[in-house]
């Protein structure tokens, strides 16, 4: 396989190195993998903490700055973020109104960022955690008990940033956090596998012609393989999906934030192609989208598919969307 890397041992130090060169707002620490936005500590207000393993670019550097993220913590490529990382950046960002901690639900994550905690809180850091387990393809995985954290992350992080940067103290933060989670749900789909750069080339088969349903973002089986169907088809299976998880929370009607995410492969206009089609489904079924976003935000490296998150939006949750943010990745209002 050709990437454009320098070697596999480097391609996440050399990733941070030419991320601070381009975003002069952030803090880089290359060598100790964290990333931190200047003015964390200027305002006084909760700090939010998220990371996990290189390769979902841009999530969760390229969410750092005003109205989302204080500090990331980049761990090496499918791999969790050390303690110490998570300890560094809570430190870095803690400015006396306490830390949240937003965190998918894979292992190595949940084990790592609960050990981080402890740590913080006996040097006299409040800590809150929040559990991001939106993925509703498979209940246990290669790497999770329990729902995979996929890309509702985006929505957590985002509208939980918008209440810290308001002002909102750190147990209001984390309930808004809690309830967006509460109220997302996410399906994958990939068309091909992705490839590591430590491996060279892909994680799995996928024999050309064939599909997998419910994909996770490290390639993880999901709950099935077909052959390749047209969009509309493969919307139909993913919306499905997504609504009859939505079936669990209460107000099960009212309108949605939307999120078509690219796996990393595919082109925007197929994922506007796909979009299309979601929004079909959605209007058919009396589901108004309040709020779309379409594009590359929760990545598997290379992989070509896509997910589709799909949130029961109440007022606040809406609001706090619609608030500036102004970050690598996500940016308007500001």
């Amino acid at each position: 396989m050709k990437m454009l890397i320098n070697s596999p041992e480097t391609v996440v130090a050399d990733a941070l190195w030419g991320m601070a060169a381009a975003h002069p707002e952030l803090n880089v620490d290359v060598e100790r993998r964290v990333v931190v936005r200047r003015d964390a500590r200027e305002s006084g207000r909760v700090g939010l903490v998220s990371g996990g393993g290189s390769g979902h670019e841009p999530l969760h550097a390229g969410f750092v700055g005003y109205g989302m993220l204080s500090a990331a913590c980049p761990g090496e490529v499918f791999t969790s973020p050390v303690p110490d990382q998570m300890l560094r950046a809570a430190s870095a960002v803690e400015a006396g109104q306490g830390v949240l901690f937003v965190v998918k639900n894979y292992t190595g994550d949940v084990l790592n960022f609960q050990m981080a905690a402890e740590l913080a809180e006996e040097d006299g850091v409040r800590v809150e955690r929040v559990l991001v387990n939106d993925d509703v393809a498979v209940t246990d995985s290669l790497y999770t008990a329990g729902r995979r954290g996929t890309g509702a992350t985006l929505f957590v992080e985002k509208i939980a940033g918008a209440a810290a940067e308001e002002g909102a103290p750190l147990e209001q933060v984390a309930a808004i956090a809690r309830r967006v989670n509460e109220f997302s749900r996410s399906f994958g789909v990939a068309l091909s596998a992705c490839s590591t750069p430590a491996k060279g080339g892909p994680t799995f088969d996928l024999p050309g012609g064939e599909m997998e349903l419910g994909v996770g973002i490290h390639g993880e089986p999901g709950r099935e393989r077909r052959a390749m169907m047209p969009a509309r088809e493969i919307a139909e299976v993913a919306v499905g999906a997504v609504l009859e998880g939505l079936g669990e929370v209460t107000p099960a009607e009212g309108p949605v934030l939307a999120l078509v995410n690219g796996m990393g492969a595919t082109p925007l206009l197929e994922l506007y192609g796909f979009h299309a089609e979601v929004v079909r489904l959605l209007e058919a079924r009396g589901v108004p989208v309040a709020r779309a976003l379409v594009g590359n935000y929760v990545t598997s490296l290379d992989m070509a598919g896509c997910s589709v998150t799909l949130c029961r939006a109440d007022e606040e949750m809406l609001r706090l969307w619609d608030a500036p943010v102004q970050t690598a990745a996500l940016r308007w209002g500001r």
